[in-house]
């Protein structure tokens, strides 16, 4: 039987890329797009996909705020994530909710479909797995939460605006804030945005 694959990413080359790449190389045909969390939702809704590969930031926030719905609705669909987001950042944070894969944007195409073959066959090898947390890397300490405030946070977005957003008390949101500012020794929003461009969080 063949995997029902759902691709969510904010750039249509991607998407398509992606999907041309199984097409071709693995002969898997049922793929079908998404390019926001809302239509990523959506597309989740009306079928029931096998496999769903995603980027962590979409055109209309970051899927961390969407995967706890993803993983309670769909447990046992495989996920992978397909992003130039650093792994050793956001891998511990994707592991809580059963994420094992991650791929990065910046590999060969060889490798790509390496990957993909792995991951469409649900085969678990180690090499496979999401990368363990950096040591001295600022962002790696961060709890899923956290990830989620951060991008807010570096986009200026002010601490009302994310707790409307995320559903969060501001007092909620000013705590996480100030946890972040701890854990990554930032003094200010400054020296905030040079850490996450020093590390490539983008945003």
């Amino acid at each position: 039987m063949q995997p029902q694959i759902l691709i969510a990413d904010d750039h249509s080359m991607i998407r398509k890329g992606l999907k041309l790449n199984i097409q071709l190389n693995l002969g898997y045909t049922d793929i079908n797009e998404a390019a926001s969390c809302s239509e990523l939702m959506q597309e989740l809704v009306k079928k029931r996909y096998t496999h769903l590969i995603l980027d962590i930031i979409l055109s209309d926030g970051s899927t961390l705020e969407v995967i706890p719905n993803i993983r309670r609705v769909y447990p046992n669909m495989k996920v992978l994530v397909f992003s130039m987001q650093p792994a050793e950042i956001y891998g511990e944070a994707l592991k809580q909710y059963g994420i094992n894969y991650y791929l990065s944007k910046s590999v060969g195409e060889d490798e790509i479909v390496r990957l993909l073959n792995i991951f469409l066959n649900n085969k678990d090898t180690l090499n496979e797995k999401v990368t363990h947390r950096h040591v001295g890397n600022p962002f790696s300490s961060l709890s899923p939460r956290e990830l989620e405030v951060l991008h807010y946070v570096l986009r200026g977005t002010g601490t009302k605006e994310i707790a409307d957003t995320l559903n969060l008390k501001m007092n909620t949101v000013s705590t996480m804030k100030n946890r972040i500012y701890e854990k990554t020794n930032a003094i200010n929003i400054k020296e905030l945005l040079e850490l996450a461009s020093l590390y490539n969080v983008n945003f």
